[in-house]
């Protein structure tokens, strides 16, 4: 159950276009009284997964070269991907700094680039992670001083937004900034440079160096951290005239699903801002909880965490009401889940909606009958008013009307009702 104070509404009516659709023949006249299929294509609304796992497979490697998560084995990589490409239309593709550079001047663009340009070439959004981080920063860069590592992270967001400007239009820009400058896990090169130079600067730096190389860049602040703490920050940020594009919430509940009240209220909390929220990194269950006690999830590392019957149908059951709250907020754009598979999944957990056999698990049913189900129109056979018309209803997104051999593409935008054209080629 929701909040009465929660700005949430579960009739979907804010995702919902009642749409009336023109349709036209090659000669540009209305077609009446024809019959015609109409089905939606994609989802405006973001459904989004970590791609990390087809690094692999983009690039037809056939040797197992296992990243530090998202590393699924090879051989199950082409029912993966038919997997997850049923599922989603957002991929988050990884650029830790550390691995993706572990040799100064020598960063893996080629092998991204290609796994991008699967993806897109399949009809997904591409999104960088991230631009700028203390975690995952390269240990070379500690051998440098304050001023060259300032310099050498300012190149390397505009390296990675210059090379990939044709692919990626969507980044984190910076990740984790409220625990940035008092980060004590390890010693990096960036927490030492936010001591000094101050957190707002590295905001500054990573926004500006990413603007300036791509103005219409999408960009994203992002943070575990959701307590009062992060809503200060975007204050200060938005105080010190840094434009962000939208405002991204870390929920990786391995220590138990925090319920639609508890979740909507953290939304409400930082929808006052008047941005998009982008759920940038999601994860729910289907084995053991992890134990409150631990405060860094990285700290729990077991030799075997297995997904479990009883773990899975409470997935199941998270997944459907977590998924249904958040895309009843008119505020949420974006979900994007962190692990199709157990296999490889992050910290070991079983996060994923598949078992590392490859085999589905409830979830997985569950969120397809959702995305694919529910809130999607399959095709459905109408016939043309006398002027051409044909009633649609469904949620937000990109559609296709076909009349014989003849097709035609067409957006609904506006939720309520609205009107839309299609002319037939």
């Amino acid at each position: 159950m929701t909040t009465k104070l929660s700005q949430a509404d579960p009739t979907m009516k804010h995702r919902i276009a009642d749409a009336t659709v023109t349709v036209l023949g090659a000669d540009g006249q209305p077609l009446a009284d024809t019959e015609v299929t109409v089905e939606q294509t994609r989802h405006a609304f973001s459904f989004g997964n970590i791609g990390f796992d087809f690094i692999p497979l983009a690039n037809n490697e056939t040797e197992e070269r296992p990243l530090f998560f998202g590393s699924a084995s090879l051989a199950r990589l082409p029912e993966l991907a038919d997997q997850w490409l049923e599922l989603f239309n957002t991929a988050t593709l990884p650029f830790y700094w550390a691995p993706f550079e572990t040799e100064r001047g020598k960063p893996d663009t080629a092998r991204l680039r290609k796994t991008a340009e699967w993806f897109i070439e399949r009809g997904v959004t591409v999104k960088g992670h991230p631009l700028f981080w203390h975690t995952l920063a390269p240990e070379w860069l500690n051998e440098l001083p304050l001023d060259e590592v300032e310099k050498i992270q300012r190149e390397r967001v505009r390296r990675e937004v210059g090379d990939f400007t044709d692919l990626i239009h969507i980044w984190d820009a910076i990740n984790e900034t409220v625990i940035l400058p008092v980060f004590d896990k390890d010693d990096n090169a960036l927490t030492k440079l936010a001591k000094q130079r101050g957190r707002i600067e590295m905001i500054k730096l990573a926004f500006g160096e990413a603007r300036a190389t791509k103005p219409d860049l999408f960009l994203l602040i992002n943070d575990f951290d959701l307590s009062p703490d992060y809503e200060a920050v975007i204050e200060e940020v938005l105080a010190a005239g840094i434009k962000i594009d939208a405002i991204g919430l870390q929920t990786h509940m391995h220590q138990g699903y925090r319920g639609e009240d508890a979740i909507l209220a953290i939304i409400d909390r930082f929808a006052r801002f008047g941005l998009p929220i982008h759920m940038t990194e999601s994860t729910l269950l289907s084995g053991h909880i992890m134990p409150r006690e631990i405060e860094d999830l990285n700290d729990y590392i077991i030799p075997d965490w297995p997904s479990t019957p009883e773990g899975e149908e409470r997935q199941a059951d998270e997944i459907n009401r977590h998924y249904r709250s958040l895309v009843s907020h008119p505020a949420v754009q974006a979900i994007n889940y962190w692990g199709l598979t157990d296999d490889g999944a992050w910290l070991g957990a079983p996060v994923g909606f598949v078992r590392k056999d490859g085999s589905l698990k409830p979830s997985y049913e569950v969120l397809r009958g959702l995305i694919k189900g529910e809130w999607w129109l399959s095709p459905v056979t109408l016939r043309t008013s006398a002027e051409g018309t044909v009633p649609v209803s469904g949620f937000l997104g990109d559609y296709r009307v076909t009349a014989g051999d003849s097709s035609a593409a067409f957006a609904l935008e506006t939720a309520g009702e609205t009107k839309a054209e299609a002319r037939l080629a």
